[in-house]
């Protein structure tokens, strides 16, 4: 791939995921701490994205990969999405400001697919070019964060009016791509195209149906540090907490250099176990530590991001790569996709609601208060029970056999 390319296809996953890191990870505070939303209405408003990954792959395989060539369809709906954010910022009630996220969340969901589309088909070779040209993603997401905590607006419509405008950028910008014009379809189109019923019956393996559950539950209590971490570290009193959150990106692009090596040691069992004690001892961090002499248990909690994506979701990626069929693989990793960051964040957006809502008080000056520590003892626990059961019903001895080679070129989607 030519240096040019590839700085042009960089810069395009950097904005990609400099838009989401702008808005999303400061949502919490914004809602609860200005506009005094409730912890089931910041549940629900996070959860537009799970949402928006659920429907995202039957957009994606029924419209753009059929009516237009990716870079347009990514520049029409980066440009709605800068209208849509501009507009969500400026509503002060619910009901009209989750309607306006619900459709910015329905635009942009279906860009991280089309973004990797994009990015493969201008490849060589996907597998070694696209890990370096992604990393500019995180990167982004990163660089957002600094700028957010550094400049002390996270309890702001700010950051959303940010990623307005850098979504407009984006949105410019995706119209100067190489052109990437549709393949064309063939055989039947429908949901069935999307994610086959052969997909769908690989869930009948026990072995697979115990990991496709436990990602479906391990994304339920998930949620809690995705919708509330910004809001926890404020109201504890940590000061330019969208910057310290940064760190877990940077822990994730540090583990992902350690998984090759892990794997030939541990195997796809207790990988995957490990992600998801690290959940259990992040909460537990996060409900014993302070923002004073105990900081850094705040920081280890951070930093166990790292370990908790990549131990989990990557390796799950690489399990499905292994036991589905070559013709299946990308419509399993789809199927999974929609179990995890769709169905599983969705009720985990409803249920971290609740419990923030659960654990809040008025204080003498009729501020809301939550108890922190039950919150995150809850979650911790919902987090050991997923792990329990994963330990007593997953065993496949022929996955523990993945080539540490695999881990080296899986395609990572998310942050």
């Amino acid at each position: 791939m030519q240096g040019q390319l590839r700085a042009r296809l960089s810069a395009m996953m950097f904005l990609q995921y400099f838009v989401w890191g702008a808005w999303y990870v400061t949502l919490g505070t914004w809602l609860a701490s200005t506009l005094k939303f409730s912890g089931q209405e910041v549940g629900w408003a996070a959860g537009t994205t799970a949402i928006g990954a659920i429907l995202a792959p039957f957009f994606v395989g029924l419209l753009a990969d059929k009516m237009l060539a990716t870079q347009k369809m990514l520049g029409i709906l980066h440009g709605l999405g800068a209208a849509l954010l501009a507009a969500a910022s400026f509503q002060s009630a619910f009901t009209p400001f989750y309607v306006v996220v619900l459709l910015y969340s329905l635009c942009y969901m279906p860009t991280l697919a089309l973004t990797n589309s994009l990015a493969f088909r201008q490849m060589r070779d996907p597998q070694t070019e696209f890990g370096p040209i992604r990393v500019f993603g995180t990167i982004g997401w990163i660089v957002a964060g600094l700028i957010i905590g550094n400049l002390g607006i996270e309890a702001t419509a700010v950051p959303m009016r940010m990623a307005a405008a850098c979504s407009a950028l984006l949105a410019l910008y995706c119209f100067t791509l190489p052109d990437t014009p549709p393949l064309a379809q063939t055989g039947t189109q429908g949901v069935g195209g999307i994610i086959p019923r052969e997909a769908i019956r690989l869930l009948k393996g026990r072995s697979m149906a115990v990991f496709a559950l436990a990602s479906f539950l391990i994304c339920i209590p998930l949620q809690f540090y995705y919708a509330f971490t910004n809001l926890f570290l404020n109201e504890t009193g940590v000061a330019n907490a969208a910057a310290k959150m940064t760190g877990g990106q940077m822990s994730e692009m540090i583990c992902m250099l350690l998984i090759p090596w892990f794997f030939r040691r541990l195997g796809v069992k207790y990988m995957l176990a490990i992600g998801m004690f690290a959940w259990v001892l992040r909460y537990v961090l996060f409900a014993y530590g302070n923002s004073t002499s105990l900081v850094w248990m705040f920081w280890g909690g951070i930093l166990l991001h790292g370990i908790c994506y990549d131990f989990f979701f990557v390796t799950g990626q690489i399990y499905i790569d292994r036991k589905a069929p070559a013709t299946l693989r990308a419509a399993t990793q789809g199927l999974i996709t929609l179990i995890t960051y769709g169905a599983g964040m969705l009720v985990g957006a409803w249920l971290s609601g609740l419990v923030v809502d659960a654990y809040a008080k008025a204080n003498a000056s009729n501020a809301i208060e939550h108890d922190w520590r039950g919150i995150w003892i809850f979650a911790a626990v919902c987090a050991g029970a997923v792990l329990s059961l994963f330990l007593v019903t997953f065993s496949d001895k022929e996955a523990d056999r993945v080539p540490a080679e695999k881990a080296q070129h899986v395609r990572v989607g998310t942050v």
